[in-house]
């Protein structure tokens, strides 16, 4: 451009202050967005993914007049804004201007990603702060009861956790009683939907696999997805890389990842989740389905498919579905067998009879397949929420929305070292305690949403599993002050509530033993039934992790305690 001129624009701006600007075209005068950048709130509403394809920004307003500013001699004039009825343009260095927008385009999609999902329903209010003067109120009025009444809080205490085993019992009775067998198909499901894929047009997958210091088991994930037996047209793969994460995108780098395969990186923010990953992939995915995958997961090879026959036959109200976790190294030692005992009774026995009963379900993490139009319509996952999963479950059920399980397996890597595992579970609580406080904001709604036995359901499901590791400590001294030690002030309990008490305990582990043992009796998980007798050493981890869950909440309520893989890749079906 000749004749350019550099334009000093004055600390006040006003309409009075604006360059002398030609009525078409771009002015002759240069700006340096280094040290006049743009007016931040012209950009609210616009469209950026327009402006860096044109390569113009709207830099400011002077009464009537807005100036753009561009790099091009010649461009064609943009709509015309409200109030404003002449529009003009400045010149700028064009590396600048790409440099500007891509940084607002990346701060904008993270702003999105963060907060996709609709504030009555997400997490991302909750305060971290133990001082917060409430707070230390209800601590103080606890601690000053509990020293002014203790036999009154005792006698409190005895009847949640009764009330708390009772209502996790009746849960698992009930699903017991709806349970199938695993070969069974939903009542709307014919006898020949394995063949719905080859008679009917088949549905475009997306699956996206979040990763985060995951280079270890890098090789094996492509080898892995590499054997889905689905047509490559249909199926993209999408792994989310952080940008912070230089040691998986080194790995990436040394691979030959198959085309079907692309990697999107996550640019660099506050905010670091699995949740807000996905939401910042979403706008790049185009299949009618929308699965998740761990890095360490081993589907079957078949799984895919499995998972359109069901979205193909099912009812458009189905809007997730959830297959089963195994581990294929629960012989490594006696946490990963008791891991596995714990997954087979969760997911083949109780959600499999939740499901059954059209009641919420609390949904995993991996192996999960949405209707992506769905997703998009309820607003994705909350980026806030450290169990992104049992969350999306609750809300699709609030919306009307229905979740089922699959018969397909997901092999995954168990976390077999007991600090390790504390730290995940401890994250897993953590999530359920967020995701009962933000849907309880509401609790008349949330009735409505959900029905009578949903609403009692979501109560057992996520208060009473958090309340049942954390009773642990008060389990063990009601039954010592029973039987041991009488000088603890527990003889203010009557004999009548101590045989409820027993006849409800007694109930509680004769229900919980036949879930696992109904689970075990799958072929493959048979060598993990003599090692039930090791679950009560096992329990007490999740005692444990319920404290730290406690703390965190207090202290770091979106801190993700990573979980890291590949450290035993060992084959033991």
């Amino acid at each position: 451009m000749p004749n350019i001129q550099h334009y000093q624009f004055p600390a006040e701006a006003d309409a009075n202050s604006a360059p002398p600007l030609s009525a078409a075209g771009t002015s002759c005068f240069q700006i340096d967005l280094r040290t006049t950048p743009p007016d931040e709130t012209l950009l609210i509403g616009a469209n950026i993914n327009d402006l860096l394809a044109a390569e113009i920004i709207p830099w400011r307003r002077f009464g009537q007049r807005l100036v753009y500013v561009t790099a091009r001699s010649e461009i064609d004039p943009p709509p015309v804004l409200d109030g404003i009825r002449h529009v003009n343009f400045v010149s700028a260095d064009p590396e600048l201007i790409r440099q500007y927008i891509g940084k607002h385009l990346t701060s904008t999609k993270l702003e999105t990603a963060r907060n996709l999902c609709p504030e009555e329903f997400s997490c991302r209010n909750i305060k971290a702060n133990p001082l917060n003067p409430a707070l230390l109120i209800s601590l103080a009025v606890i601690v000053t009861t509990i020293l002014a009444f203790p036999k009154a809080w005792l006698m409190g205490l005895f009847i949640w956790v009764m009330i708390t085993i009772s209502a996790t019992t009746v849960l698992r009775f009930v699903a017991l009683l709806s349970w199938r067998k695993d070969n069974s198909l939903p009542c709307w499901l014919p006898e020949n939907a394995t063949h719905i894929s080859t008679k009917r047009q088949l549905l475009k997958v997306t699956i996206l696999v979040p990763l985060f210091k995951e280079d270890a088991v890098l090789p094996s994930l492509v080898n892995t997805l590499e054997k889905l037996e689905y047509p490559r047209d249909l199926l993209e793969i999408k792994f989310l890389v952080e940008e912070v994460d230089t040691s998986t995108i080194k790995a990436l780098s040394h691979l030959s990842v198959p085309e079907f395969i692309q990697c999107i990186t996550v640019p660099k923010d506050w905010l670091q989740t699995k949740p807000k990953a996905m939401n910042y992939a979403l706008p790049y995915c185009t299949g009618d389905i929308l699965g998740i995958y761990d890095a360490e997961d081993r589907p079957d090879p078949d799984q895919i498919r499995k998972i359109v026959n069901h979205f193909l036959a099912a009812p458009a109200n189905v809007a997730c579905v959830q297959g089963y976790l195994d581990f294929y190294n629960s012989r490594s030692n006696w946490v990963s067998r008791c891991f596995a005992i714990e997954y087979a009774t969760w997911f083949r026995v109780i959600l499999k009879g939740i499901q059954n009963l059209g009641l919420p379900i609390p949904l995993g993490g991996t192996t999960v397949f949405f209707r992506r139009s769905i997703l998009e319509k309820i607003g994705g996952w909350d980026a806030h929420n450290v169990t992104e999963d049992a969350d999306l479950g609750m809300r699709l059920a609030r919306f009307g929305y229905r979740c089922e399980m699959v018969n397909t397996t997901t092999w995954e890597e168990a976390n077999n070292k007991p600090i390790a595992w504390v730290r995940q579970r401890s994250r897993w609580l953590k999530g359920f305690a967020m995701t009962w406080a933000t849907h309880m904001r509401s609790p008349v709604r949330l009735y409505r949403d959900l029905g009578l036995t949903g609403f009692i359901s979501f109560q057992v499901i996520l208060l009473g599993g958090f309340s049942s590791f954390l009773a642990v400590p008060i389990f063990w001294a009601l039954w010592m002050a029973h039987f041991s030690m009488p000088s603890i002030p527990f003889n203010i309990i009557p004999g009548v509530l101590w045989w409820i008490f027993t006849i409800v305990m007694t109930c509680g582990e004769l229900v919980m033993l036949t879930a696992i043992f109904r689970a075990t009796m799958h072929q493959h998980l048979r060598h993990l039934i003599p090692y039930i007798l090791v679950l009560p050493v096992y329990w007490p981890l999740g005692m444990l992790a319920s404290y730290k869950a406690v703390a965190e909440l207090l202290f770091a309520p979106f801190y993700w305690d990573k979980t890291f893989h590949g450290r035993d890749d060992e084959d033991q079906p």
